[in-house]
């Protein structure tokens, strides 16, 4: 009777132990069932996969890519020209008027552009701002403009029109004034002015050394360079998104939504006289 006794303990330990076995085996087990098994049993996939399946997605079309960088050098233009003074405030003129150009075309390509350039795409409500400031936002927020981004494009872009805007209604006192200030009492004359010297151009100079200052901590802290994408175009993307349509149908388009604009500024320039 005892070895019967001892047979069956010797037997339940040997099950039991059996049964701990398959438990710890059952994790890999998905690995050797057909396809169809493994679809009942989904293992969760790691965050890894994702990098190794990033490839390139056009973000940014060429007409962007051109506005954005037009737009730098016009503004720089505009800060040396109106440091030298004198004759070169012809050209201050001139660059401010290929500005407001700039600024319309991006207006129309904000509607009708490329996914990722077009206003819709980064329009966020509050609460989507505050999830992505506090580190819950999704993949895609990071595609085009964030969240964070979004709010310094329209900021910049709002402003630049403003100062533009001021400066068709601005005068020097000296040898130069806007197109459109012979139009309007001497005391808006002077508003315009005031602000185009004090406050729009101080406040442009805080918004593009803020945008400067978050393409370096991009660069440095989050080791994602934010200048390539908006020379090549394209990002290296690791989610699946529509990307912007950027053929040579579109870019014929946007030349000539661009010589529209240019013709619309040349007419107001004209019109002051």
């Amino acid at each position: 009777m005892k070895v019967k006794k001892l047979n069956k303990i010797v037997r339940a330990k040997s099950l039991a132990k059996f049964l701990v076995n398959i438990a710890f085996m059952s994790r890999g087990l998905h690995y050797f069932l057909p396809h169809n098994a493994r679809e009942h049993t989904p293992i969760p996939e790691s965050p890894m996969t994702q990098d190794s399946r990033a490839r390139p997605t056009r973000v940014w079309d060429l007409p962007t890519r051109i506005f954005h960088w037009s737009l730098l050098v016009c503004f720089i233009a505009l800060i040396v020209t109106v440091k030298l003074g004198g004759n070169w405030m012809v050209w201050h003129f001139r660059c401010g008027y290929a500005v407001l150009a700039l600024l319309l075309f991006r207006i129309i390509w904000g509607l009708i552009g490329g996914r990722w350039s077009r206003f819709a795409s980064f329009i966020y409500a509050p609460s989507t701002i505050l999830a992505y400031a506090t580190g819950r936002g999704k993949p895609e927020h990071s595609v085009g403009h964030n969240p964070m981004g979004a709010g310094s494009v329209f900021a910049i872009l709002g402003i630049l029109l403003l100062q533009v805007a001021s400066g068709l209604f601005s005068d020097d006192d000296i040898a130069f004034q806007g197109p459109f200030a012979k139009f309007v009492a001497n005391a808006r004359v002077a508003q315009a002015t005031w602000y185009h010297k004090e406050i729009g151009a101080t406040v442009l100079y805080i918004l593009v050394a803020l945008h400067v200052a978050v393409i370096f901590y991009y660069l440095y802290k989050k080791k994602e360079n934010l200048l390539v994408p908006m020379i090549q175009g394209d990002k290296q993307l690791s989610v699946t998104v529509e990307p912007s349509r950027d053929d040579a149908g579109s870019r014929a388009v946007a030349a000539m939504v661009f010589a529209l604009c240019m013709g619309v500024v040349w007419g107001l320039v004209t019109l002051g006289g």
